[in-house]
């Protein structure tokens, strides 16, 4: 059997007296457990990056390629079981003991992984108090500059069949980890003017086509402008995720759907400040206050919800609250057919917009006057239910979602939300896997066209054409596309950000940054930022500003980012900063996630105008 040797963090739980638990009521708390596992657990894990490993029995064992990814994990789901214990007697009450360690592991042919990294995790798991998280040093080493956590130094700590004790950590729950933000590094003075222009690595990040609970906030990494509820726009608002009362889980894209038009609506709202919904949607599931909304995200409004459909019906409740205040301003209830799902959003939108006094765009006021086969439209929502952000989209992701978009265009060869979906799976194949004889570039841009034809508004439409020109060497083409979107959806983080990778392939360096600044502003928790911060770091190379690209690739790849874009971003900054060593590792872990790197690869298959290698060669990567 083949075995491969990696530094994985290792994250262990069970729960505690889980014996006790079952003996009293197994039916119970196999019931609850079931359902922490589809609610809470499985989905928090998805959303930090982790694989599960294996589950043992009340446990599992989770592997993560970041140790920030794995204590983050841990916190929130320590933190959602002290919500969820709440008013549970004390002897009914779930608690997890969870253990984190970064070390070697042996990983096998199907997955398994075995080794002291597991060991040590197991056992950390094993010491830790109920309801606690407990580190080893090597895991509170990667973690403890990047957030501030509330711990307590256990010592070294002798563990069961461990040979030397480790010195272990106790997290305290209850105490979230604050992202704690860095001083700048001022770059250096260059000694010379170098040939490098940037990298725009971030042109093949397609931007997230609806990622459900997908989320990363970056942390040890400067916020570029910093939310003050004092300093919100009068209408600056964020739309929170609808809540889902169908009592039918499957039912959670139908109520995200309803989320995400909102959100999209209320952008074309005149001088409106929306937040994008990638960033609201981290929110999902959670208790909120209002006020402390207002504070972190630097909105006066927030419009929270419910959506509960019913055979052919849907009924949604929504209301309006003054974040300053906590005060209601406005609630009200729709209810429609499901056939009427657009008219149903238009009214809503409609009438939150009149208590705002503010209007819509005036070519979106009849939205509602077209008709869409419902059915299509379903089969749409749960196809984009399915797609990730591009970082983290697998070949299996993309066979499950393909189905339901070519079903609903079937049904409706018009409907704008399937043709942006099939634009993105073919993204994804020109990307990763080509079929022979097909022009991606047109096809993408013509399917497209196609989507935008129906829905001027789409902005994923808009941001698929505007990559697709940009790598085809139609980079002010794509701005053009580019722009049209961002015309008639200001406030799309999206399309803000897929702008400022086309400018930097421009060269318009600084106009870039100012782009993506102000996608990062709209979406400060987007499951995009990882790359958005690589596209920053083109652009800073672009201006030999190496100190802050650097700090803003490995942002991106602390993110999530599991391609070898940034750590050639990396490998580029290291190398003129004159850290030679540190280049070339980084450039090796860049040729060990893509085997076929070399200057005549990046040539070909990126859009880099007259772009010189020379820090590249000097590190080691060959011409062939």
């Amino acid at each position: 059997m083949s075995e491969t040797r990696k530094l994985a963090a290792i994250l262990c739980s069970d729960v505690v007296g889980y014996s006790r638990l079952a003996g009293a009521d197994e039916d119970r708390i196999l019931a609850r457990l079931r359902a922490l596992r589809s609610d809470l657990i499985d989905p928090t894990i998805a959303v930090h990056h982790g694989r599960i490993v294996k589950r043992t029995g009340d446990g599992s064992i989770v592997e993560f390629r970041s140790v920030v990814d794995a204590v983050r994990c841990a916190i929130e789901v320590q933190n959602a079981m002290v919500e969820r214990n709440a008013g549970v007697p004390e002897d009914r009450r779930i608690l997890f003991r969870i253990g984190v360690h970064l070390g070697d592991v042996v990983e096998e042919s199907d997955g398994d992984l075995m080794g002291d990294g597991v060991n040590i995790a197991a056992r950390l798991e094993g010491v830790a108090a109920p309801g606690a998280i407990c580190l080893s040093e090597d895991a509170y080493r990667q973690v403890k500059g990047r957030l501030d956590l509330a711990v307590t130094d256990l010592g070294p700590t002798a563990l069961k069949n461990i040979a030397e004790p480790v010195r272990a950590y106790s997290l305290q729950v209850g105490m979230p980890a604050v992202a704690r933000p860095a001083t700048q590094a001022a770059p250096p003075e260059p000694k010379k003017r170098s040939r490098l222009a940037p990298f725009v690595a971030g042109i093949i990040a397609l931007a997230v086509l609806v990622g459900g609970t997908w989320y990363f906030l970056v942390a040890n990494h400067r916020t570029p402008v910093e939310a003050s509820n004092s300093t919100a726009a009068h209408l600056s608002i964020v739309v929170l995720p609808f809540a889902n009362l169908s009592n039918d889980p499957a039912q959670d894209y139908f109520a995200d759907g309803v989320t995400e038009n909102l959100t999209t609506d209320l952008s074309r709202v005149r001088d409106s400040f929306v937040i994008a919904r990638n960033t609201a949607f981290t929110y999902k599931g959670k208790n909120v206050v209002a006020k402390e909304i207002g504070k972190e995200l630097g909105v006066r409004y927030m419009l929270e919800g419910s959506v509960q459909r019913d055979q052919g019906r849907v009924r949604v409740n929504a209301m309006l609250i003054d974040t300053q205040t906590g005060g209601h301003l406005w609630a009200d209830r729709f209810e429609e057919d499901v056939t009427d799902l657009f008219k149903l959003q238009d009214r809503i939108v409609a009438q939150l917009a009149n208590a705002l006094r503010y209007e819509l765009v005036d070519a979106e006021a009849h939205r509602a006057q077209r008709s869409q086969n419902p059915d299509a439209v379903d089969l749409a929502m749960r196809g984009a239910a399915l797609i990730s952000s591009f970082a983290t989209t697998t070949k299996e992701q993309v066979a499950l979602a393909s189905p339901f978009f070519e079903k609903a265009l079937q049904l409706d060869p018009d409907n704008s939300q399937a043709l942006a979906g099939k634009s993105s799976i073919l993204f994804w194949e020109w990307l990763h896997d080509r079929k022979p004889g097909l022009d991606y570039a047109a096809e993408i841009v013509a399917v497209a066209d196609r989507a935008i034809a129906q829905d001027n508004g789409n902005q994923f439409a808009y941001s698929n054409k505007g990559f697709a020109l940009e790598i085809s060497g139609r980079a002010a083409d794509g701005l053009t596309a580019v722009d049209a979107g961002l015309r008639v959806n200001p406030n799309s983080a999206v399309l803000l950000a897929t702008r400022g990778s086309i400018l930097t392939y421009l060269r318009r360096f600084d106009a870039a940054l100012e782009s993506i600044d102000s996608a990062m502003r709209l979406s400060p928790r987007d499951p995009g930022m990882s790359q958005w911060f690589n596209y920053r770091a083109d652009a800073e190379i672009g201006l030999e500003k190496y100190a802050p690209a650097l700090a803003d690739a490995k942002a991106a790849i602390e993110g999530g980012w599991r391609l070898f874009y940034p750590y050639l971003n990396v490998a580029v900054c290291e190398a003129e900063l004159g850290n030679a060593d540190a280049a070339k590792s980084a450039l090796d872990e860049a040729r060990r996630l893509n085997p076929a790197l070399t200057i005549k690869w990046l040539t070909e298959h990126k859009p880099i105008l007259d772009h010189t290698f020379d820090a590249l060669r000097k590190t080691g990567l060959p011409e062939q």
